[in-house]
């Protein structure tokens, strides 16, 4: 069964946040997305001083099967890109919630983070049984 921290927010395509005292977001793909998608070979993400818009393509992950977009959880300026993933890609695979996270955001509407799911939401999604 794949790990769903309970204290994450998430979005029906996979992708996890995670909101930081100060107001920055950190974004993921869950344990469940790596594990569907196998080894990943390749991160394609923005640049530090973008800017995100909620549930918009803002990057691809690519598998050794298939290429998947990445999509915001919420919107905002990227703050920080995880370089690790440019060398390191399978990193995502390893630690999906922590050394494995994609982009940091600062927050520009932090009410979007309640259009997401809670971690029973997508566990039910995921069809996961407590």
């Amino acid at each position: 069964m794949p790990y769903i921290p309970p204290q994450l927010r998430y979005t029906q395509e996979h992708e996890w946040v995670s909101l930081e005292e100060d107001g920055t977001a950190t974004i993921g793909i869950t344990d469940f997305a790596q594990s569907e998608l196998g080894d990943i070979v390749y991160v394609e993400l923005p640049q530090e001083g973008d800017e995100l818009t909620q549930m918009e393509s803002f990057g691809t992950i690519e598998a050794v099967k298939t290429v998947s977009d990445l999509y915001a959880p919420v919107s905002g300026e990227i703050l920080a890109v995880n370089q690790q993933l440019v060398d390191a890609p399978t990193l995502i695979n390893e630690s999906p919630y922590d050394d494995g996270w994609l982009v940091k955001v600062k927050l520009s509407d932090p009410g979007e983070l309640e259009k997401l799911l809670s971690a029973e939401q997508y566990g039910e999604q995921v069809g996961q049984e407590d």
